[in-house]
């Protein structure tokens, strides 16, 4: 199976729940939406890399951006741009009537930055995000085993084989799953090199160029297990206050489907995503460059506003966190995979209009979000991927 068979699911997922609902997007708009003014935060152009907690900055930006009435540059079609090909600026829908320029991108795509600035306008923010190299391989075996043929290949084999996981079997032969010629798998090794569009499939010589000139393009890459202190230095970056920092972490597993690691498959883990150890280590320095730059003292003074904020939100918006599906509406229920359990939140009863508008849109899952968008502004749904 690959990306586009992803793609059509979300789809067919979207047309038979909430998403073609007009009444939701309605709702959506008319809550809180008249508290929204325009800012002057610069253009942003967020990289969504895969299972990196890139989907709780994406809900970051979508409110950042509501609230100042930015135009978004979404995909022509449905969630992502035309993934797992490389970005070209025909993936995008055409700029609304009244907008000058695009604002904000931060849907999946897999970089090509030459594109992408002819979308862009000139003074814009490029950020992006990584995460420990072994837990983003995990997370993506995991969620995306029925997508990734190499991942659905070792699933299969490890049905055969008893008291042995799908991820070790893999890693124990890798090659034997994975196809370098098959676009599908993509994530199958390196999969953040793959998403900021360079070769993973082999270390080669232009790889420092390459990340030379992304150290040159991005104003701020941010690392997952250091979220606060990269939420800091965006706010910086974007002029964003804590309150308008304020999250919840979306798109989270459940407990039972992760996969624990020990020592020997971290190790295979390692040597199998080894340009994506090298990303994350050369980004993961720079990032403590940056936030010396900024001032550790700081800092660790901007973190501890941002909790406590973050905490106050927390309190008045969430009711339950870790919910399972089978329990949330259908307007805060996360998209499901065939192979993990994504939880949800529960938003407070007995508030008022404003403060719902806010608190569902704090808890929003990405597909709901990126319709009710899309549709605010160009007053239509979604165009579905072609079937051919």
């Amino acid at each position: 199976m690959t990306f586009h068979w992803l793609a059509t699911q979300l789809w067919r997922y979207r047309v038979a729940g909430l998403l073609l609902t007009f009444g939701v997007t309605s709702l959506l708009i008319l809550l809180g939406t008249h508290s929204l003014q325009h800012s002057s935060t610069p253009p942003v152009a967020f990289l969504k890399t895969h299972k990196t907690g890139s989907g709780t900055v994406q809900n970051l930006l979508f409110r950042m951006g509501e609230r100042g009435g930015a135009t978004f540059a979404f995909p022509y079609y449905t969630y992502q741009f035309s993934y797992p090909d490389k970005f070209r600026a025909e993936f995008v829908d055409e700029l609304p009537d009244g907008s000058s320029q695009f604002d904000i991108l931060c849907s999946h795509m897999r970089l090509d930055l030459g594109q992408l600035k002819q979308v862009m306008p000139p003074n814009t923010v490029y950020i992006t995000i990584l995460r420990e190299p072994l837990r983003t391989f995990e997370s993506i075996f995991s969620y995306y085993t029925s997508a990734v043929p190499a991942f659905t290949f070792a699933k299969k084999a490890a049905e055969a084989v008893e008291h042995k996981s799908a991820l070790s079997l893999f890693l124990e032969s890798p090659e034997s799953f994975w196809d370098p010629k098959e676009p599908g798998d993509g994530l199958g090794k390196n999969p953040m090199s793959f998403d900021l569009g360079l070769d993973g499939r082999q270390q080669n010589s232009s790889w420092l160029a390459e990340l030379t000139l992304l150290e040159e393009t991005f104003q701020l890459v941010m690392i997952a297990e250091h979220f606060d202190e990269s939420l800091v230095l965006l706010g910086a970056l974007l002029k964003l206050e804590p309150e308008e920092l304020a999250y919840v972490r979306l798109n989270a597993r459940s407990t039972q489907d992760v996969t624990p690691l020990d020592d020997k498959t971290k190790a295979r883990m390692r040597a199998w995503n080894s340009l994506d150890v090298l990303l994350y280590d050369f980004f993961l320095q720079l990032f403590w460059e940056k936030a010396e730059q900024y001032g550790l003292e700081r800092l660790n003074a901007e973190v501890a506003r941002l909790r406590a904020s973050t905490q106050r939100v927390r309190r008045s918006c969430v009711a339950r966190e870790g919910v399972p599906p089978g329990e949330l509406e259908d307007l805060v229920r996360p998209w499901q995979t065939d192979t993990v359990t994504i939880l949800g939140y529960q938003v407070q009863g007995n508030l008022t209009q404003q403060e719902q508008g806010f608190c569902v849109r704090l808890v929003l899952p990405e597909l709901q979000y990126h319709a009710h968008l899309y549709f605010q502004q160009y007053g239509r749904d979604m165009r579905a991927v072609p079937t051919e």
